[in-house]
């Protein structure tokens, strides 16, 4: 078996991965700031990290998988200071922070579901998680890495050896985002909150006691928490959005290996932005920002061509957003299907092909290289293999792939069918119609139909498809 590479951004170079407690491994996901809907850029993030997973499985890993969901003390400016993001959502739309949390968690897992990502085994709340995060900030005031301002408790980063060690810059760059007021009581710029204090004058909707006084967490404390709450022996990988390099996991690490005294996360994954046309990322503090819903399942686009998209684009490279892009993979997406299932899976010995699977296994193995592995993908239809051996590779791909190949009618409606759904003998009605209909043989595409209807079912023909649906 081929061994796997990953790009480490400690390191900045492509190294072999070693779980620390093979064949287990450890995997921690940023989540979502739920104050609103996750846009395509946040999406791409979660599709990277959900490929990462597949593919540690598939390579015979098991993955424990642990994500947080940001409902409180993640600000706006980039430094600690301006509005919770929370709060602002309260303004916003008149709903308590409790009901703005559920609303936009509730839809964020919306989305994962319809893009097939595999969901965490632990997700963690950061409300459910304070006595967790106000422990560890007792233990960094233990060891004197905290002072106190009049407005929070901060991490002094001039006590901490290396702490450009993730971002590679020069500490003169890492400086407080240009977009809030300087805080003139931090005693270096890289200074960051661990527990900010509730404002006298104004009563919050998420605040605790603490030692320190009424309050709430800063938002780099929460990840770390949570995950040396949950993966304490095995802190193998952290995943992220390349946005979060130099400020939030720069201070995550600080923060964490201040604490433990032990290294924080072997290996460190950054996804690169979606970029909206004219070079520029998407992003919800520009308000450019698109959603699944409005991108894709308002135009009458399959969500996983979305998905089919984020595979074509490393995830190390900037992916580029656009209707026709959109479009271009929900045809090639449609393609890939009718190709699937004129596959007849009855024809010869059902295997995994071997070669095929060591190729498709290279390329994964190699820094998750998806665009070369689609290629091999499609070599498969080419193969000169039996048809049976063709189906089941393509099934055994998916695993990674994600694209529920089986899956022959993919709808969003409530009546939607799957191939799971369907006996053996509708399969094949419905296998030969699409090659009736490929050969523009409409009587035998008619027969076929009125046999799958009188099983049961609905038929709607489309340009490319043919859907199904419950009567």
């Amino acid at each position: 078996m081929s061994k796997l590479y990953l790009y480490n951004s400690l390191s900045k170079k492509k190294e072999e991965f070693q779980a620390i407690s093979a064949p287990k491994v450890g995997l921690y996901t940023c989540g979502p700031t739920v104050y609103n809907f996750a846009h395509l850029g946040n999406l791409r993030t979660y599709l990277f990290e959900d490929f990462l997973k597949r593919i540690l499985i598939y390579n015979d890993y098991k993955v424990f998988h642990v994500e947080n969901i940001t409902d409180v003390g993640h600000l706006i400016g980039d430094m600690d200071m301006g509005e919770d993001k929370m709060e602002a959502g309260v303004k916003r739309e008149g709903k308590s922070a409790w009901e703005i949390a559920k609303k936009y968690s509730d839809a964020f897992k919306a989305d994962l579901e319809k893009l097939n990502i595999l969901r965490p085994d632990v997700w963690e709340k950061v409300s459910d998680n304070i006595p967790e995060q106000i422990n560890l900030i007792k233990t960094l005031e233990e060891k004197s890495f905290v002072y106190q301002t009049s407005d929070g408790l901060y991490f002094d980063t001039s006590k901490f050896p290396n702490y450009n060690k993730l971002s590679h810059l020069p500490l003169e760059d890492l400086k407080e985002g240009a977009r809030v007021e300087k805080n003139n009581e931090k005693k270096n710029p890289t200074d960051f909150a661990l527990w900010k204090f509730s404002s006298h004058d104004k009563k919050r909707q998420m605040e605790w006691e603490s030692p320190w006084g009424l309050g709430f967490p800063g938002w780099h404390i929460e990840c770390s928490a949570i995950s040396l709450k949950h993966l304490t022996n095995n802190l193998d990988i952290h995943c992220g959005g390349a946005d979060h390099i130099n400020i939030h996991h720069t201070n995550e690490i600080a923060q964490s290996e201040a604490a433990t005294g032990n290294k924080f996360f072997n290996y460190w994954l950054h996804g690169a932005f979606l970029n909206i046309p004219g070079g520029k990322k998407m992003a919800k503090s520009d308000d450019n920002f698109l959603t699944l819903k409005k991108a894709l399942i308002d135009k009458n686009l399959d969500p996983l061509a979305y998905r089919f998209t984020a595979l074509q684009v490393h995830y190390r490279k900037p992916m580029e957003y656009s209707e026709e892009i959109l479009k271009q993979a929900q045809e090639g997406l449609n393609s890939l299907r009718r190709q699937f299932v004129k596959l007849d899976k009855t024809k010869g010995e059902a295997k995994v092909n071997e070669d095929l699977k060591n190729k498709f296994l290279e390329a994964l193995n190699d820094d998750l290289n998806m665009p070369k592995a689609l290629a091999v993908v499609n070599s498969v239809f080419k193969a000169k293999i039996i048809e049976a051996e063709k189906y089941e590779t393509l099934v055994d791909f998916d695993k990674v792939l994600g694209l529920k190949l089986e899956d022959i009618i993919i709808d969003d409606e409530a009546k939607e069918v799957s191939s799971f759904d369907l006996t053996e003998e509708i399969k094949e009605k419905v296998r030969l119609r699409i090659i009736a209909r490929e050969n523009k043989d409409f009587a035998q595409a008619d027969a076929l139909r009125l046999e799958i209807e009188a099983a049961g079912f609905m038929v709607k023909d489309e340009k490319y498809e043919f859907k199904i649906y419950r009567k």
